[in-house]
């Protein structure tokens, strides 16, 4: 038998980097991030008109107002289980068991809800609808902070907020306004069906990055322990507990600034309902692109330091100008669209929260992104709550000193959100004192073993 020659000697060729790692992308997840973002579209293109259109087809609006609660409720929850989930079965399970809700439940609406404006139905198809966005989309989120390089997270949860928020409500309510002229509301809802089909199936059928496909909580972990392990977590990790309690207060003012502002701008200052809705357009439109900025930053200059002083501070300064500007100034258009800009760009700050989460509690990422996104979930109630309360007794510009108010205690809050990394090199070598905020992202202590599930490097 002939020998096989030697192969060739020397050091190894390094690996080139592709277009994708230079931009912060993870490696094999960037088939994802155009999944998330047509999804997204698809899901965002009702939201600028969906409720105005059932009220025409005969909805009254206290109904109208009880069919969004029940999907903001079914939403809340999923976007809580889809980390305890990810735990359990793998984000790609996850995300798959969104998209056929959204898919399923979004034909049940469409083909007899809706026609026959069944209100049982609606509130069943459309309030179980409200679990699919979550599921696929902070799947994906989760799946990101198990497999993005330490020192590239921030990026990453930068690039998938930009390709959510791009998504709902950005190019979704512009696809709507295209849309609905040509071919009428509700078949425009169709379209938006088959949006979120592309979308799941460029994410799902592209992305074959492996620890998706697997559980991430260790093995032989108890399925109850791991599902509810996220609420558990809170009491185990105050740091956990704390960051929930930050992202709650990144969108509280958020959800409350859109139950009281549309009235202050057009009643109070005078601008037209258009000239508000394009105030409106800027401030996100700022926001998706800053989302990015400060995911970058944030790996450069430290997560807890953007948290803590783009995010937490700069909002405490914008809401404020957002109120005071228009008022002393007489409600100059241009100024306005400059406060509402800026409000969009620091309301990004908070983006590294979702790289700093899964960093506090190495062993168990879903349960930390699980109880990132139950911090995410109860703002959608509590902003409109704290406006229902307090927009009587002390007016807008009283609510809005409770809300920067929120967002100085979210600075404050953010600056003691140290990894465990960070404490032992503290203990170590006398690093920064209590609260002082660190320099940049640091390498995680432990992880559990790969065939456990859980992902390498973080």
């Amino acid at each position: 038998m002939a020998s096989t020659p030697p192969g060739p000697t020397g050091p190894p060729r390094t690996q080139r980097p592709v277009w994708t790692d230079r931009l912060g992308i993870p490696r094999g997840l960037a088939w994802g991030f155009l999944g998330v973002l047509v999804f997204m579209i698809g899901d965002g293109v009702e939201s600028g008109y969906l409720s105005p259109y059932l009220v025409q087809e005969g909805l009254s609006a206290q109904r109208v107002a009880m069919l969004f609660t029940v999907y903001g409720v079914t939403a809340s929850v999923a976007a809580w289980l889809s980390g305890a989930l990810s735990d359990l079965w793998g984000p790609r399970r996850v995300m798959m068991a969104g998209f056929g809700a959204w898919v399923g439940f979004q034909v049940l609406m469409l083909a007899i809800a809706v026609p026959s404006m069944n209100y049982p139905l609606l509130l069943l198809s459309y309030g179980l609808r409200g679990i699919g966005y979550p599921l696929f989309a902070f799947g994906f989120l989760v799946w990101i902070a198990a497999t993005a390089p330490e020192k590239r997270l921030g990026t990453a949860v930068g690039w998938f907020w930009f390709a959510f928020t791009g998504g709902l409500p950005t190019l979704g309510s512009l696809v709507a306004s295209f849309l609905i002229p040509q071919i009428g509301a509700y078949r425009t809802l169709w379209f938006s069906l088959g949006l979120v089909v592309l979308g799941g199936l460029i994410a799902l059928l592209l992305v074959r990055e492996r620890t998706g496909f697997r559980r991430l909580a260790p093995a032989g972990e108890r399925p109850l322990a791991t599902l509810f392990g996220s609420l558990a977590l809170l009491g185990r990790n105050p740091r956990i507990g704390m960051g929930a309690v930050v992202r709650m207060i990144n969108t509280v003012p958020e959800f409350g600034f859109l139950v009281c502002l549309p009235a202050f701008f057009t009643q109070t200052i005078g601008l037209s309902l258009s000239q508000w809705l394009r105030l409106l357009s800027v401030m996100f439109a700022v926001n998706i692109v800053f989302n990015l900025v400060f995911g970058v930053l944030g790996d450069r200059i430290g997560w807890r330091r953007t948290v803590a002083w783009c995010g937490g501070a700069g909002c405490t300064v914008t809401s404020l100008l957002l109120y005071y500007v228009p008022t002393l100034l007489g409600g100059q258009y241009a100024l306005c669209l400059l406060v509402a800009g800026l409000f969009g760009a620091t309301l990004a700050g908070y983006v590294p929260l979702s790289a700093l989460m899964p960093s506090l509690a190495p062993a168990h990422k879903g349960q930390a992104m699980a109880a990132l996104n139950l911090g995410a979930g109860a703002s959608t109630f509590v902003g409109p709550a704290l406006v229902a309360v307090f927009l009587g007794p002390l007016g807008v510009q009283g609510v809005i000193w409770i809300f920067a108010g929120l967002y100085a205690l979210s600075g404050v809050l953010a600056l003691f959100l140290r990894t465990p990394a960070e404490d032992r090199d503290r203990r170590a070598d006398g690093g920064p004192a209590d609260g002082e905020p660190a320099s940049g992202p640091v390498p995680a202590t432990t992880t559990a073993a790969p065939a456990a599930g859980a992902p390498e490097g973080l």
